[in-house]
Order: C-alpha cells, then sequence, then structure tokens
C-alpha cells in the first residue's frame, strides 16, 4: 500500500521561510516523477512545482517561481519544497502526489497523493 505523507508546514510571517517534505512508501520512489500541489477552499488545485526521477527536469509555476525549490532525494524516498520570501498569497494546503511515470511531470499521471499540510502566511 502506498504511503504519501507531507510535513513542515506552518504559520509563518510574511517573507520568512518554511520547507515542507514529503516521505512516500510502498513504491519504487526513483520510478517515479513527484509533485507539490496547494489549493484553497473555492478555489481549484493549483499545481506548483514537480520534478522528475532524477531531477533532469524541473518547473514551477510564475506564482512561486524563484521563491520555492523543489528537490529529491531518492535514497531516503522523500520530496522537498523550499519556500522563501512567503506571501500570504501562498497560504494554502500544500500536497505531495506521485506520477505513474518517472520522465514527465507536468500531466495528469498523479495517481498517489497525500493528506496535505497547511502553509499559513500572515501579512
Amino acid at each position: 500500500q502506498v504511503q504519501v505523507q507531507e510535513s513542515g508546514g506552518g504559520s509563518v510571517q510574511a517573507g520568512q521561510s518554511l520547507r515542507l517534505s514529503c516521505a512516500i512508501s510502498g513504491l519504487t520512489f526513483e520510478n517515479h516523477a513527484m509533485g507539490w500541489f496547494r489549493q484553497t477552499p473555492g478555489k481549484e488545485r493549483e499545481g506548483v512545482s514537480c520534478i522528475t526521477w532524477n531531477a533532469g527536469f524541473t518547473y514551477y509555476s510564475d506564482s512561486v517561481k524563484g521563491r520555492f525549490t523543489i528537490s529529491r532525494d531518492n535514497a531516503k524516498n522523500t520530496l522537498y519544497l523550499e519556500m522563501i520570501s512567503l506571501k500570504p498569497e501562498d497560504t494554502a494546503t500544500y500536497y505531495c502526489a506521485a506520477d505513474m511515470t518517472r520522465s514527465s511531470c507536468t500531466g495528469v499521471g498523479y495517481v498517489h497523493w497525500g493528506q496535505g499540510t497547511q502553509v499559513t502566511v500572515s501579512s
């Protein structure tokens, strides 16, 4: 059974930083591209960032480009999202997900999702 567990969320002031982690078990981590998504109540889920199996390709949405950094440690089965210069508009529940492929992360192939971790940024 695949388990996806996000951690590292919290409440911070604007301009501060957070590092999200996503630990996965029950699958061969390096066989999957990975992504971070976020959602606020009443809004559609937004793709924030993604990374292919060997970090050969990464993607960032325009809203986070230059402030967020995605990375992965295949030896530890863990995905990370380093977030700096946080803004109130970054407030959301952040989700980690595993794609069914390893080399494409910007499609709709995400099949394993975590429960999310809340990030709240106050001004």
